[in-house]
């Protein structure tokens, strides 16, 4: 066997998608680009390694780049279940069997919910500043996010000499990396300094290098921050700053910490990590940092290409092109960088090791932003994720896991002092602390799904890799999650069903029982945890008890409307254009109900979503667009996606959602699930895996007759490559990664065929194979 080297491989994979897509258009111009610096926020360039983050503003006179590091967050460590809740719970089943919902609700919220009653907020740790005497006045602006090497650049000109910045954060030297440079020796002069927004502070400056130290109000955590500056010019320390002379280059590194270690534990030393990390990568140059950032990034990045064409607007400013896209949306390019940005902003936000995407990802600028910028696992943290196994990027699914794992350890206590029943549960809302008790009120926060959602990411990882090893050591979690549900579950009097009771249908319509999401979460997790037994030849009992249990569990059920029930009782108003649409979970992301097996309940579930209407808020806009993806309607998709890709803060348009001149997703205001819920909608129109065969072009819109894409993932273990042209299938290349046997199926044609594992497989647009 010849060992090629892996530098080696990863050329021969990018020639071959090149000549595959036979386009240097495709990777060339995905980059978000503008002719002025940002004036908000969410103007602002992110970039990230998954722990340490900043959003670069690119200003002439003061650049300011803020950052944030992933484990600074309120509070501290400490258990939010309330001892002995279990004691009213028959008590609120009852007086929801009786339709007394306020009184269920107030003896909830008096007698059930997490103590305290809120969760804490996520924090951003420090600002960047550096000035530039002299340069107020300048000309040929440029400012861009490169996402092809994750690289962050301001271009500028001054009185006939070039100045540029280049910003970065890296995932192997773990720092913010800032070069400058100027076109003639000498020419650069400047000052740069460090400040937090945090009541308690402290700044401490050397001859090179400066340190901020913040701590956290009403909590344990502190964090650690320090720069260091290499330079070809003159350094001195003076006025709390660090004042850069006479130079042509120079290298700002950054790199920040807390005392957080896990959730249980902040006995973590910052300063030493600091300058550990700092006395590490200060030997290096920049172009070995950069370059060693840029391999590392691409490893992940290049595995997909997407290319839906370029009518030439590819080369107009991003804020530009997202006005356009609201008045006429025939930019397909854009959806190929939204695409991209979505792959781009996970790799940011999401590595082996660092914990996963908040509300905002891996960045906020705000001491209470909206929401805490916590984990919202009613949807929004799992939205995070859809994408990442069918865009090539499982890796990125580790942090979830790891956060999976903390959540089964303190909701096995909630499952126990609040249901008095064995194995795990998490309701709406977690932080940093991994509180899986409810929170806020009982009206929403009593719903009962986080743990049989966030399970089925765990099965979906499987589905996807054929990883027997991965399902081996998480199937006790999938199990006790599982566990939690039979034991949890009840016969309701009225109908005979078992139920879900107390919950809620997230965030409309209040306490409840038995609504229709949980059951079909339910159910999907009893399935996939009978299955994993079935592999892993273990849990036979168990198996068989689920078995028993599942066809008692209250069915999807349609109502007067011809709409699929949210609820046990027929009861949906279908003037209501709620923004939640939780009893399509069995649509997408589940699969129990599709045209296949269950056409009368697919058409339910349409007529549902057609009540709820096209608007929403940015993830609800996604959620939709994965939604009509499923019922093969791409035209429908397209539709959202003019929504979701337009501004959002034109007063004259008048709906919600939209994007960001920065491309951020818009609830309003920014939530990050929007971005990676939409990035995986528009890869949903093109393949779709979920019914045990791999569909192409399932929901092709007629607005992207032409395009290519290469890397994509089915489950099963496959990995694809194919093109269309006039709206039909040309080629299609499948590769085998664990030589498991291949359904195919284009429009009417399905073929079948048995695989070698690592073997190609190309098929014409018929499906004939070449």
């Amino acid at each position: 066997m010849i060992n090629i080297p892996k530098n080696v491989k990863l050329l021969i994979v990018g020639v071959c998608s090149y000549l595959f897509f036979n386009t240097a258009q495709a990777q060339k111009e995905l980059k978000l680009y503008y002719e002025s610096p940002a004036e908000k926020w969410t103007e602002a360039l992110p970039i990230g390694n998954g722990s340490l983050g900043a959003m670069i503003y690119g200003d002439v006179s003061q650049e300011h780049i803020q950052f944030n590091e992933e484990t600074l967050w309120a509070g501290k460590s400490h258990d939010y279940a309330h001892k002995g809740a279990y004691k009213y719970l028959g008590e609120i089943r009852q007086l929801l069997t009786d339709g007394k919902q306020k009184e269920a609700q107030d003896l909830g919220n008096k007698e059930f919910m997490s103590v305290p009653l809120k969760q804490i907020h996520y924090q951003p740790f420090g600002d960047v500043y550096i000035d530039f005497p002299g340069h107020e006045k300048y000309s040929e602006y440029a400012r861009e996010l490169d996402l092809n090497n994750a690289v962050s650049k301001v271009s500028y000109k001054v009185n006939d000499v070039i100045y540029k910045r280049e910003v970065l954060s890296s995932y192997p030297d773990q720092v913010i990396a800032i070069n400058l440079t100027a076109s003639e020796s000498k020419a650069l002069n400047f000052s740069i300094w460090l400040d937090a927004i945090h009541e308690e502070k402290q700044v401490t400056t050397s001859a090179n290098s400066q340190t901020l130290e913040v701590h956290v109000k009403d909590g344990v955590l502190r964090g650690v921050s320090t720069i260091k500056v290499k330079t070809d010019g003159k350094i001195e320390s003076k006025n709390g700053k660090l004042s850069i002379a006479n130079a042509s280059k120079a290298t700002i590194y950054l790199a920040a910490a807390t005392n957080y270690k896990n959730f249980k534990d902040v006995s973590g030393n910052p300063q030493e990590l600091v300058k550990e990390t700092l006395e590490k990568v200060e030997t290096k140059k920049y172009k070995k940092v950069k370059d060693t950032h840029i391999k590392d990034y691409q490893s992940l990045f290049n595995r997909f290409q997407i290319d839906f064409g370029d009518n030439g607007k590819s080369k107009e400013v991003t804020n530009k092109r997202i006005f356009d896209f609201w008045k006429n949306p025939s930019d397909p390019q854009l959806l190929s960088l939204y695409v991209q940005y979505g792959r781009y902003l996970m790799i940011a936000s999401s590595r082996p090791g660092t914990k996963p995407p908040t509300l905002q990802g891996l960045w906020n600028d705000k001491l209470r932003p909206p929401w805490f910028s916590s984990y919202t696992t009613n949807i929004n943290l799992e939205m995070n994720y859809w994408q990442v196994e069918i865009a090539n990027l499982s890796e990125c699914h580790e942090p979830l896991f790891d956060f999976i794992k903390d959540i089964s350890i303190t909701g096995k206590n909630v499952a126990k002092e609040h249901y008095d029943a064995n194995g795990w549960i998490v309701h709406h809302n977690v932080d940093i602390w991994r509180g899986a008790a409810p929170v806020n009120n009982a009206n929403h926060g009593l719903w009962l799904g986080g743990s049989g959602w966030l399970a089925s990411h765990i099965w979906e990882h499987y589905l996807f890799t054929q990883d027997e090893a991965f399902l081996r050591e998480y199937y006790p979690i999938l199990k006790h999650a599982a566990l939690f549900y039979k034991d949890f579950l009840y016969k309701d009097p009225k109908t005979g069903y078992l139920i879900s009771s107390p919950s809620n249908s997230p965030e409309i319509g209040g306490m409840v029982a038995g609504p229709t999401m949980d059951h079909q979460i339910i159910r999907a997790l009893f399935k996939s945890v009978i299955e994993a037994s079935t592999i892993l030849n273990t849990d036979e009992e168990f198996s068989k008890k689920l078995q028993v249990m599942i066809p008692k569990i209250a069915p999807n059920k349609i109502g007067k409307h011809g709409q699929l029930q949210e609820w046990l009782e027929d009861k949906d108003d279908p003037e209501s254009h709620h923004r939640h649409v939780s009893h399509l979970w069995a649509v997408y992301p589940g699969s129990e109900i599709n045209y296949e097996e269950t056409p009368e309940l697919m058409k339910a579930a349409k007529q549902s979503l057609e009540f709820r209407g096209d608007n929403g808020t940015g993830w609800s806009l996604a959620w939709k667009v994965n939604f009509w993806s499923r019922f093969k309607d791409g035209n429908r998709a397209y539709k959202l996606l003019g929504v979701l890709l337009s501004p959002a803060e034109i007063p004259e348009r008048k709906i919600s959602g939209g994007s960001y001149p920065n491309l951020f997703d818009a609830h309003p205001p920014f939530q990050i699930d929007g971005n990676f819920g939409a990035a995986a909608g528009i890869i949903e129109m093109l393949i779709q895996s979920h019914l045990g065969k791999i569909e192409l072009l399932p929901a092709l819109p007629d607005a992207l007759p032409k395009g290519a894409i290469s890397g994509v993932v089915a489950r099963g273990g496959f990995e694809l490559d194919f093109k269309w042209e006039n709206s039909l299938l040309q080629e299609v290349i499948i590769t085998s990664k664990k030589g498991s046997k291949c359904k195919l199926q284009y429009k009417n044609k399905l073929i079948e065929f048995d695989t070698k594992v690592g073997k190609k497989y190309t098929f014409d647009g018929m499906l004939n194979a070449k």
